[in-house]
């Protein structure tokens, strides 16, 4: 397939960039960059489509991708292209469309080791992808997003992740009860899932917490933090001590500064 012009399947393309609810009914997202789409065929992600520009010369990176994956191939002219990359004309030799995974709180194995992170009602795709790419760095096995909150399968949080968001599972939960319950579950079932909640009032440092057990880290929304429902689900509350004058953090280097912690307790104790 060729297109050179807005046409009607241009324009299906531009909403999976541009709105949220239609990239949900089609369960699919864009994905451009070498290294998130070779990621995303190597974890086993479904690639549906792939685009390139036409009568452009492809690397043999690009060319081996259009023969192994199977997918849908669409030769579009440049500046079509780099509209829905985002980015100057030449400058993105493949996009690919990627179908969305289930919501499945399943995808994520708990076990004796288990670093989990819950992202409450984040608003910022950025951010989003930002953590997800620091779980992935510090060992944790997924990232649980709960609430009215960003789209992990936003370009911005696809870009923020750099990849890792085909390595790592994450999962969008529609309220906090909803993990609570899976939480239960694997509770009930002999692993002893600790929720450890970060906010400014905590009640220890993360030093100061043994992290190396089946851990549940919950993070709050940008600027109302966790809401009352995963404060009181805690069993745990920890902040981070700060110096200067910033009176908090930003989400995403909460979130990281408490998961290095994990990890390098888990370190230390093996």
């Amino acid at each position: 397939m060729r297109i050179t012009v807005r046409n009607a399947r241009f324009q299906q393309l531009q909403t999976l960039l541009t709105n949220r609810t239609k990239r949900g009914r089609a369960g699919e997202f864009l994905v451009q960059g070498v290294r998130p789409i070779t990621m995303a065929v190597e974890h086993g992600w479904q690639v549906r489509t792939l685009l390139h520009e036409t009568d452009r010369r492809l690397s043999s990176w690009a060319q081996d991708l259009l023969q192994a994956t199977g997918a849908e191939t669409i030769a579009m002219a440049p500046d079509l292209l780099a509209e829905l990359a985002e980015k100057d004309a030449g400058a993105s030799e493949l996009l690919a469309v990627v179908a969305m995974p289930a919501d499945d709180l399943d995808r994520v194995p708990v076990g004796p080791s288990f670093l989990g992170v819950v992202f409450d009602r984040p608003t910022q795709p950025g951010n989003v992808g930002a953590v997800v790419r620091s779980a992935d760095a510090f060992g944790a096995d997924g990232l649980v997003v709960t609430g009215h909150a960003a789209d992990p399968y936003d370009p911005k949080s696809v870009r923020a992740s750099t990849g890792s968001l085909f390595a790592l599972p994450v999962v969008r939960a529609a309220a906090h009860h909803e993990v609570l319950e899976w939480v239960g579950r694997h509770r009930a079932a002999g692993t002893p899932v600790t929720v450890v909640a970060t906010d400014e009032d905590g009640d220890a440092a993360p030093a100061d917490v043994d992290l190396t057990g089946p851990v549940l880290l919950a993070v709050g929304n940008e600027t109302a933090g966790l809401s009352k429902g995963w404060r009181e689900a805690a069993d745990v509350t920890v902040a981070i001590p700060m110096a200067g004058s910033a009176s908090s953090l930003n989400a995403s280097n909460a979130a990281s500064i408490v998961l290095y912690e994990a990890h390098r307790q888990r370190l230390a104790r093996a």
